[in-house]
């Protein structure tokens, strides 16, 4: 599977984007589906997943609440609705695959991206 991140933007504090994560290949029932970001010099962290089958979905604290993860089974994409946007939430952002289910580790995902960058001023 290979996945394309896109929607990111640039946007004032309280503001909202929507990013999209397209997948070429089959993503079966047993995969979750995670978004990750990556701020310099920080390490990458989880944001949050769904899962493909059940529509399962888990969040960091630090979004609960303002972020939404969804996904189209006929589009083959996981969408990350971003609301409130804080500095704070600035960074690089992932999609990946977990062939394996939950996990809140990037070292249990697989089909890494470019990332796309969100920048939110204050």
């Amino acid at each position: 599977v290979q996945l394309q991140a896109s929607g990111g933007g640039r946007v004032q504090a309280g503001g909202s984007l929507r990013l999209s994560c397209v997948a070429s290949g089959r993503i079966f029932s047993s995969h979750v589906m995670g978004w990750f970001r990556q701020a310099p010099g920080r390490e990458r962290e989880f944001v949050a997943a769904i899962r493909w089958g059940t529509t399962g979905t888990y969040y960091a604290d630090a979004v609960k609440g303002r972020f939404t993860i969804s996904r189209s089974s006929a589009e083959n994409t996981v969408y990350l609705q971003m609301n409130n946007l804080i500095p704070e939430d600035t960074a690089a952002y992932y999609c990946a695959r977990s062939p394996r289910g939950l996990s809140y580790s990037p070292l249990s995902y697989d089909s890494w991206n470019q990332g796309t960058q969100v920048t939110v001023s204050s």
